[in-house]
């Protein structure tokens, strides 16, 4: 699949872009897109939900009546789970929400991903470009230029750079990410995929067997 390299200013820049075909034309696994995108959102959780059970709950070490004679039932502690104030049965306690993937099924999430794309017709290559510092208006023009103004967009760097990511991080509908490290769920949660031209190399490498 050939793709054309577009300018910042919208314009066609006369080249072209081969994209592998092992990774962006295979038959999308939807259950290896399912098993990543469960994973991603399951590791993000921080899992530090707690309640006391009646041990941790301050007090009640005194019997707060005789055992007989009352017309009450026996009590031995006011913290019982029983009672107002006492613990909990059964709370939730810290635990981790990891959930682990084998490589090969991460890898193959990944180019389904980018394989859902390509069939739609939802990836845009772009020249190279950064910015000398975080210039917001400069990356809305772009967006604008390239008809991706509103979308929901996620662009691809070859590259670790600061100032293209704080240059769109106030824009609502942008995400940057360098390519090798965009995830299945981020591929798929965006409209358009936006690719810098040095980046498509960075991203196929990173998806060989």
């Amino acid at each position: 699949m050939e793709l054309e390299v577009y300018k910042q200013d919208g314009s066609k820049s006369g080249e072209k872009v081969t994209l592998a075909p092992e990774i962006f034309e295979i038959k999308p696994n939807d259950h290896a897109i399912y098993q990543a995108i469960r994973s991603i959102q399951a590791n993000q959780r921080q899992g530090t939900h707690k309640v006391k059970p009646r041990n941790e709950v301050r007090g009640g070490g005194k019997k707060p009546f005789k055992q007989k004679k009352t017309g009450r039932a026996r009590a031995g502690t006011t913290r019982s789970p029983l009672w107002i104030g006492g613990g909990s049965i059964f709370g939730p306690t810290p635990h981790d929400y990891v959930v682990k993937l084998p490589a090969k099924v991460r890898v193959l999430a990944r180019k389904s991903a980018l394989s859902y794309k390509a069939q739609g017709n939802s990836i845009v290559v772009v020249e190279d470009f950064t910015f000398e510092g975080p210039k917001t208006k400069a990356m809305a023009s772009v967006l604008k230029a390239l008809a991706l103004a509103g979308k929901k967009t996620l662009l691809l760097t070859g590259k670790t750079d600061i100032a293209m990511f704080k240059s769109g991080r106030n824009i609502p509908t942008l995400n940057v990410r360098e390519a090798d490290k965009a995830s299945t769920f981020e591929i798929l949660n965006n409209q358009v995929l936006l690719i810098q031209k040095s980046a498509v190399e960075v991203l196929q490498n990173s998806l060989k067997n």
